[in-house]
């Protein structure tokens, strides 16, 4: 007969446990951007005992975005931004994703079963948001309130990653712009990547787009607040190392900067298409 799979319990995180999320950066209270990463870590609370997988499956794409948080960091630094980076694995409660969806604590993540996922009682799911998942967007919330009631508006950027190659499918993409309603920093940094790296392949909403229910991190804090935003997605071969995390760090950071010059001064802007109501 098998062990019964690891539940979470909030009474038996320790010291040596991560905390729920880091904050890095400025503390100023207008910056021109505010960074947030939500697949930071694959780590996993260790009452969880790897919430029954191999450590190789938390390594790979379905523990985390790989490369995103070596972005983050040194985007920060490169900014003067304020970043916030989740602190626990997406498999344990994915911090990109609305409470009740089917892939916010998945039991099975592109073909692995993930033991402590199955069954996941509404008492459990409840207390793994309560712990990790709120104190993050709880954090992230306060400063873009603090930093808007200051008078500023910040650009919010989510920084992802992406597999090379999804269901035999080879991905084309070295990046992808992602949003939902409020395109206005799309054609901008397009142009402005381009002009940085020329004969980059850049996804259009690819090679996910925002739509609905999807995520939580841009349409709530970003979208939700009016604030320009976009999620950069890059592609994870490309930022594995911490050579290349860098090279994409500076890249990007040039780009962020010309664009917020370019378009200077932002406004709060709630871009929802006509016709589109709130049930939507």
């Amino acid at each position: 007969m098998s062990e019964p799979a690891p539940r979470f319990d909030a009474s038996r995180l320790t010291g040596d446990d991560p905390p729920p999320y880091t904050r890095i950066g400025s503390e100023s209270d207008n910056p021109a951007f505010v960074l947030v990463c939500d697949h930071a870590s694959n780590a996993v609370p260790a009452h969880m005992e790897r919430l029954g997988l191999d450590q190789s499956e938390l390594d790979r794409h379905i523990g985390w975005d790989i490369g995103a948080a070596m972005v983050t960091r040194s985007l920060s630094a490169r900014l003067g931004a304020p970043a916030f980076l989740s602190g626990y694995s997406r498999l344990v409660v994915d911090c990109n994703r609305p409470l009740g969806s089917p892939t916010a604590m998945p039991p099975v993540s592109d073909g692995t079963v993930v033991p402590a996922n199955l069954a996941i009682s509404e008492a459990e799911a409840t207390a793994r948001t309560d712990a990790l998942f709120w104190p993050y967007h709880d954090a992230i919330a306060a400063c873009l309130d603090r930093v808007i009631g200051a008078g500023a508006v910040p650009m919010l950027i989510a920084v992802h990653s992406f597999t090379p190659v999804f269901q035999g499918f080879v991905r084309p993409w070295e990046i992808g712009l992602l949003y939902e309603h409020d395109d206005r920093l799309v054609q901008p940094l397009k142009d402005a990547l381009d002009a940085v790296q020329p004969g980059l392949t850049i996804g259009d909403n690819e090679p996910y787009a925002i739509i609905g229910p999807s995520d939580y991190s841009i349409p709530v804090h970003g979208q939700g607040r009016g604030l320009p935003h976009i999620e950069f997605e890059v592609r994870q071969d490309l930022i594995g190392t911490r050579e290349g995390a860098e090279e994409w760090a500076v890249t990007l950071a040039a780009v962020l900067k010309r664009v917020s010059e370019e378009l200077a001064p932002l406004a709060i802007e709630h871009r929802i298409p006509t016709g589109v109501g709130a049930e939507d």
